[in-house]
């Protein structure tokens, strides 16, 4: 028996049922699990620290099952610009700076990153992000927090923010070459 065997029966039932806890359709599970395990087979030999097998494997189980939400979200080509009539002037600011927070996205650390497109862009719940990456509901709110710190602040370095009396966004201001990103 070679070592691809081995790892499969010894980690199936497991990772079946991890990836079940979260991926409600049993087809949609025996599909995840033959991804990460033909991940697992395509990648093993590059494998350096025999030990962190386990934790290996439950991270490729993790990212498989992030892709399978992924791949089921619906996704609409939107134009850049959908013309609206202008109800409120911060509206409009918002949607302008909103451009400029898609590259930002892009560069945040791994785990922030994905916390925020999973809430932020798929509209998953906090719950759902900690289940999607296999964390405590705290961990998950921890890390959409950070990612949404971490976004307000590159967006200061870029621009000049001006709030209303009530904390809203009002207008901006970009700051002369201080953003690379938008």
């Amino acid at each position: 028996m070679n070592t691809s065997e081995k790892v499969w029966h010894e980690y199936h039932a497991r990772l079946r049922s991890f990836i079940k806890s979260r991926v409600i359709d049993d087809t949609a599970t025996d599909d995840t699990l033959q991804n990460v395990f033909l991940k697992m087979h395509t990648g093993l030999a590059s494998l350096q620290d025999k030990t962190k097998l386990k934790s290996w494997l439950y991270q490729i189980a993790r990212n498989a099952i992030i892709d399978y939400f992924r791949s089921r979200k619906p996704t609409v080509e939107v134009p850049e610009w959908l013309p609206q009539p202008e109800t409120n002037p911060g509206e409009k600011v918002a949607q302008e700076l909103s451009k400029c927070l898609q590259p930002m996205i892009q560069i945040l650390p791994e785990n922030y990153r994905e916390a925020i497109i999973l809430s932020e862009l798929h509209g998953l719940t906090q719950k759902e992000v900690a289940q999607v990456q296999g964390i405590s509901l705290s961990g998950a709110k921890s890390r959409v927090q950070r990612g949404r710190a971490i976004l307000k602040n590159m967006l200061a370095e870029c621009c000049r923010l001006e709030f209303d009396h009530s904390g809203r966004l009002c207008d901006y201001e970009r700051k002369d070459g201080a953003c690379n990103t938008c």
